[in-house]
């Protein structure tokens, strides 16, 4: 059975590759990840074995399900970055983030004007960067936010990866402008502004505590 998972899987990924045309050259990086899950299967791999859960402290890096959300809320799930977001977010759940990082700039290069993937690119080199927005990060955030200075996203997630880090003051005015550029009645505005509200909030008790 668990061959045949794999062939599956396979199949699916091959179709994808077709269907979203994604560049011939990154073929070869997709073709790895997954020769390496059927190396790693055929190694270690007991099909007759009972499935016991996994520990989650097995998975160094679990996507966010909200980060997640959020990101297709405002970019989408179908457009041509998705298979490359599907590809890195496996790659982050393993810990492999130099990878995942990797893929996004197989994306980005291919598509240099998609803000959606130079956004996710400045998210996955943070968390490469042990979660900090390095200069490198902040390059790619900024990059999307030039080649779309109108849409909410990068400006948002740029706020998002100073949160994760602490850094309050260095958030809110990246997140006040994701609500401005968010027209009234996007699926995504209520979800920016409750986010401000708890940010505006945190930062007041914050000072009257001092």
């Amino acid at each position: 059975m668990g061959w045949v998972m794999l062939a599956l899987i396979a199949a699916t990924v091959a179709a994808l590759l077709v269907v979203l045309r994604v560049p011939r050259l990154l073929w070869s990086l997709v073709g790895s990840f997954l020769m390496l899950g059927a190396a790693g299967y055929a190694w270690q791999g007991e099909p007759k074995l009972r499935g016991e859960p996994v520990a989650a402290e097995q998975i160094k890096l679990p996507p966010d399900p909200t980060y997640l959300d959020l990101r297709n809320k405002m970019f989408g799930r179908f457009g041509g970055e998705s298979m490359y977001f599907g590809i890195s977010d496996v790659a982050l759940g393993m810990g492999k983030t130099e990878f995942a990082a990797r893929v996004i700039t197989g994306g980005v290069d291919y598509a240099p004007k998609n803000a959606a993937l130079w956004s996710e690119l400045g998210n996955v080199i943070a968390l490469h960067d042990h979660g900090l927005v390095s200069p490198a990060s902040l390059f790619a955030y900024q990059q999307a936010m030039r080649v779309a200075p109108d849409h909410p996203g990068p400006p948002f997630f740029l706020g998002w990866a100073y949160v994760r880090t602490g850094q309050l003051a260095a958030a809110r005015p990246y997140w006040v402008r994701a609500l401005a550029l968010s027209p009234p009645g996007t699926e995504h505005r209520d979800e920016i502004a409750k986010r401000l509200a708890l940010l505006d909030d945190y930062i007041a008790r914050a000072k009257a505590s001092r």
